[in-house]
């Protein structure tokens, strides 16, 4: 936050400003100590009994307790439409860094053990990224095809024995609020795995953290939860259909429809 963005708000919402800068930089302080801390001695605990459980179960209270923090508040609207069996690839709109934690926390009570396809430059992060390899967090490398569906590829065999994944198809962020174009590996991942996809569509997030801003402001965010879309009567040339349903959901569900 500079002098001049201070400058050009009126009172009120400076005041909101400085008080989300405070309530922002507190949540990053304590997730930063708790990852660095208990992030550790719970990896080698996973290690050692050859899952990552604990490392879920350690990962969401980090989380819960980052974004109370923050003053984030978050529901889940139509979880009764998400299918109690089979794999899953929970297919979501990307709005702000808030997207990722907050569905993840969302859907715990339903697929506690959510595996995510990722960027790859995360697993740079000391400890974090060790920990995401642990838990079956699959990075991909934007640009690199080649490893891209090798990615694609390690997630179909994860979904075969079962794991639910999330990803974001638009690849990056949305600075307007209306759909980026899909990339289609996460789709080529539930076609091969015979997965169901879920289409999410989150509102409230980029009111609440702004691409290219580091404040977090107290918000409420909803994830709608759209029509499960079954693939196992589909092929992999079927892949533009699904594509195109799931971003017909998406939108639709963004527009109150």
């Amino acid at each position: 936050m500079n002098d001049e963005e201070i400058t050009h708000l009126p009172p009120p919402g400076r005041l909101r400003l400085a008080a989300a800068a405070v309530r922002s930089w507190a949540a990053y302080l304590f997730v930063s100590l708790y990852i660095l801390i208990v992030g550790p001695p719970a990896t080698l605990v996973a290690r050692a009994l050859g899952r990552g459980t604990i490392l879920f179960r350690l990962g969401h209270l980090g989380s819960e307790a980052g974004l109370r923090l923050a003053g984030v508040r978050y529901r889940l609207s139509g979880a009764e439409r998400i299918p109690g069996n089979g794999p899953l690839v929970y297919c979501a709109n990307h709005e702000s860094n808030l997207d990722a934690p907050v569905v993840f926390r969302a859907l715990y009570p339903i697929t506690p053990e959510l595996r995510v396809l990722f960027k790859s430059p995360l697993r740079k992060i000391p400890v974090l990224g060790k920990a995401m390899d642990l838990v079956g967090f699959i990075p991909v490398e934007r640009g690199h095809r080649e490893q891209s569906v090798a990615a694609v590829d390690a997630a179909i065999e994860a979904a075969r024995r079962g794991h639910s994944f999330l990803i974001f198809p638009e690849g990056t962020r949305s600075r307007t609020g209306e759909l980026l174009p899909f990339k289609k590996g996460g789709f080529v991942l539930a076609l091969g795995a015979g997965a169901t996809v879920v289409p999410l569509a989150i509102e409230g997030a980029r009111e609440a953290m702004v691409p290219g801003s580091s404040i977090i402001l107290p918000a409420d965010i909803t994830i709608r939860v759209g029509r499960p879309i079954e693939t196992g009567h589909l092929t992999i040339d079927d892949r533009d259909t699904l594509v195109g349903e799931a971003v017909a959901q998406i939108t639709g569900m963004l527009r109150g429809q």
